[in-house]
């Protein structure tokens, strides 16, 4: 199967390339190979390609940037995504697309299903939903909400919390922001077996069992043997943050359920994998630039 991987230098797409790499031909794309604002880049590079399945995560992920440039974020997170589908379209791709758990309203207190109405308060989350339709116009297509990325090869928030206790600083964190963490690699690896099996639609995708973000980082703190006391929780309000955060955004992996594919493992041993491969990073790059 020929892949199309946008948005292949981000922090997902990465992820994505590492697991379909091997058993399919994978085509990484970036800003430089196809720009998606750009319709006739994106449909000259899939003309050339030709996939069979096209996995767009390409986008503006930072809630304070879409707030603060909203056109911006229309141009990249929605006129991008129409790029896409209509190249995908034109060379016969199925699309496989990946939102988030912003789509949501924050406002409920049972997990949010995928058949649940989306109501976002952030210009984020407004563009993410006119994107899934644009994606649902499409013969084949599934989408995948995700929420609270970490994994190997981009900044996350893992990451910069050790980079910060390693280096002698705190780190602030929401700790009232409730929802899924979400391993980009587990989650690469369900989205391939979705598309080889199960049928097109809307998928919510995350590890199991639900966490804070100062669950997730002083957990990761603690199996990297530093001092989780440097991790300040704070509530999300408090953080000085443009975008409105949600308090709540656990999803319900139902339709993963319903197509008889096994659920990701739960994010603590998830957590407990990539923590000692990303220390190691960090203790290298400490050590390289202390010798540069």
């Amino acid at each position: 199967m020929k892949v199309a991987i946008t948005g292949a230098a981000g922090l997902f797409g990465r992820g994505l390339v590492q697991v379909f790499s091997g058993r399919h031909e994978v085509y990484p794309l970036t800003r430089e190979d196809a720009d998606i604002t750009v319709a006739e880049q994106v449909q000259a590079a899939f003309k050339k390609i030709r996939p069979d399945v096209v996995i767009h995560p390409a986008g503006i992920p930072d809630l304070d940037v879409c707030e603060a440039e909203p056109a911006k974020a229309y141009l990249v997170n929605v006129h991008g995504t129409r790029h896409v589908a209509e190249a995908a379209r034109g060379v016969g791709a199925g699309v496989a697309y990946i939102s988030t758990d912003a789509v949501f309203d924050g406002k409920k207190t049972s997990p949010y299903l995928e058949t649940d109405p989306t109501n976002p308060p952030t210009v984020y989350g407004r563009t993410k939903v006119r994107a899934e339709k644009l994606v649902q116009g499409l013969p084949r297509h599934w989408i995948f909400r995700v929420s609270v990325l970490f994994g190997p090869g981009k900044t996350n928030i893992i990451e910069r919390a050790l980079r910060n206790i390693m280096t002698g600083k705190e780190f602030d964190v929401a700790s009232d922001q409730l929802g899924l963490a979400t391993y980009t690699l587990d989650a690469g690896l369900k989205i391939k077996e979705i598309i080889k099996k199960a049928q097109c639609g809307v998928y919510h995708l995350g590890n199991q069992e639900q966490c804070t973000r100062l669950d997730l980082v002083r957990q990761a703190a603690k199996l990297a043997g530093l001092d989780s006391k440097r991790i300040m929780g704070k509530p999300a309000d408090q953080m000085g943050r443009r975008a409105v955060r949600l308090k709540y955004s656990v999803m319900e992996l139902g339709a993963l359920k319903s197509a008889g594919i096994p659920l990701p493992r739960p994010w603590q041993e998830a957590l407990a994998e990539y923590v000692p491969t990303l220390l190691a990073l960090l203790r290298l790059k400490a050590h390289e630039g202390a010798h540069s």
